[in-house]
């Protein structure tokens, strides 16, 4: 499958060691209710509407072939009617239509960090594979990593661990640094609930990697999105703990929540489940990810914030 580029993001210092470019692929084999990034879960083209930017000229309305542009419909846009010719975001003044999307290959995108390596290498830093969910695309996944290894750049992947292990192993791993690997939810229910999908497979992955990096292989850090009322429970805070134990982990970084997927979701026509808790409308206290950091280390574990 060939993927399509959401954005690289150069000078990240939040995705990994050091100074980063973060390549963001779009398409995720789940469907988390709080997806930071929601425009990277469909895998095809899409196009935004940013209500802030636009300045009410309205002449993408006179544009669109298909009228599918109204200030009437509830997200400006009909996706059900557009066909995304895409000229209405080329005649937009003001930028708030966007593509979101776009094919690169694997050499186009390693000519567009290969300028940062300088600041790669003063602080042993490299390029973050990130999504939605890299792995999706394992041979794009595994030649990009392999052409930035040649090159000198540490690569480290970001994965929600839903893949075949046989073919990240064997074609992904023997060119990545590091993994970031999301453990959300322990309970199989639960996460199909939140995330779309059982995690069965998600934990046996991680389970495998974990156990190859104790015998000397690619370093794994585990890490969970604290979301009010469903990933931060003392349930699952506790059942993450002992199941990391268990498998000999000593380490775990937790991401505070924020509320900004929401209007992420408006800009690409995703209406926001109105039964969610009023505290997934807010930033998440300070105090709430200490609480959590106190249950994972009863635990036994270090917490990295």
């Amino acid at each position: 499958m060939k993927p399509l580029i959401l954005d690289i993001k150069g000078n990240s210092l939040d995705d990994g060691p050091g100074i980063r470019s973060v390549v963001f692929f779009k398409g995720c084999p789940l469907d988390c209710l709080w997806c930071h990034n929601p425009e990277s879960k469909r895998p095809g083209l899409e196009i935004s509407y940013d209500a802030k930017v636009c300045i009410g000229c309205g002449t993408c309305i006179e544009t669109c072939p298909k009228r599918a542009i109204s200030k009437t419909n509830p997200f400006f846009i009909d996706r059900m009617v557009c066909d995304l010719c895409l000229k209405c975001e080329e005649t937009c003044p003001s930028g708030a239509l966007a593509r979101v999307g776009r094919e690169m290959t694997a050499d186009e995108i390693l000519s567009h960090v290969i300028a940062d390596k300088p600041f790669f290498d003063t602080s042993n830093g490299g390029v973050t594979l990130s999504g939605g969910e890299p792995t999706f695309y394992m041979e794009f996944c595994a030649n990009l990593a392999k052409k930035l290894k040649e090159n000198g750049i540490h690569v480290l992947i970001e994965t929600c661990g839903l893949f075949e292990i046989e073919d990240f192993t064997s074609k992904v791993l023997p060119h990545v640094d590091m993994i970031y690997f999301d453990i959300k939810l322990i309970d199989p229910d639960l996460h199909k609930k939140y995330c779309g999908a059982d995690n069965g497979v998600i934990l046996e992955n991680f389970a495998e990697l974990h156990k190859r990096f104790k015998a000397g292989g690619v370093p794994v850090l585990p890490r969970t999105p604290l979301v009010p009322g469903i990933t931060d429970t003392e349930n699952n805070m506790r059942a993450i703990g002992k199941w990391l134990a268990m498998q000999g982990e000593q380490k775990i970084q937790v991401m505070a929540y924020h509320p900004m997927w929401m209007e992420k979701n408006a800009k690409i026509g995703i209406k926001t489940p109105q039964d969610i808790g009023p505290s997934l409308y807010k930033w998440m206290d300070h105090d709430d990810v200490l609480r959590c950091k106190r249950i994972l280390e009863d635990e036994g574990l270090c917490v990295i914030l």
